[in-house]
């Protein structure tokens, strides 16, 4: 199955429950929850109790991804708060088998996030223990960035890995997600699509409609 999961750091987040309702009844699959600490990357957003708000207001799953660094201390606190999901980023965490563990045994679901310059070398021993790999088409930090098209092959290569060892992780991608790349990316073996600014950005049902269209028909 095909997920898409848009991005609320491109909402409205003066009327955030009602543009999250919007993307759901359009068809969305997920809501993707950016963190971001002003330090991995050069942004801040929002922490535990947005993401207990966006809880309270749906019951998809919540897909939470932590641009922090030492994420460990807090990653109970975002479980708590309703993240089914929780990503963390294979260049902060040193003890990686450790906090997938971790994630895994307070009852989400562990997933490892990679940049556009880490190669997938970095991450192939924790392929087993996880439920998503997440691959940053982007440099993190902001929404609205152009496509890295060299991450196609990134993806192509990740899934070859999970066909070959019979692996059962999602394969995610984040940055540049859009109606002129989901094709593609959708046939390189992508199944989670995180979409930003191509959702919010106008008509927010037709936005969506026309991202699910494009990406089942691939």
């Amino acid at each position: 199955m095909k997920i898409l999961a848009p991005s609320i750091l491109s909402a409205d987040f003066l009327s955030l429950g009602d543009q999250i309702q919007k993307v759901i009844n359009a068809g969305a699959h997920w809501i993707h929850c950016d963190i971001m600490d002003g330090a991995f990357v050069p942004n801040l957003t929002f922490g535990p109790m947005v993401v207990s708000a966006v809880n309270r207001c749906t019951d998809v799953p919540l897909d939470v991804h932590l641009m922090i660094r030492n994420p460990d201390p807090i990653i109970p606190e975002f479980i708590t708060s309703g993240a089914d999901y929780v990503t963390v980023h294979a260049e902060e965490v040193i003890h990686l088998h450790r906090t997938v563990s971790m994630i895994r045994e307070l009852g989400a679901k562990p997933g490892i996030a990679i940049n556009p310059a880490t190669p997938l070398c970095m991450v192939e021993e924790i392929l087993p223990f996880v439920s998503l790999v997440l691959v940053m088409s982007v440099n993190p930090g902001f929404g609205g960035q152009k496509f890295i098209s060299t991450s196609l092959d990134k993806i192509q290569r990740l899934n070859t890995l999970r066909q070959r060892h019979n692996y059962d992780f999602l394969i995610e991608v984040d940055g540049g997600v859009n109606e002129d790349t989901i094709t593609q990316l959708s046939e390189a073996g992508c199944d989670v699509f995180v979409a930003g600014s191509a959702v919010f950005r106008g008509n927010i049902h037709d936005s969506v409609k026309v991202l699910l269209d494009k990406m089942r028909n691939s």
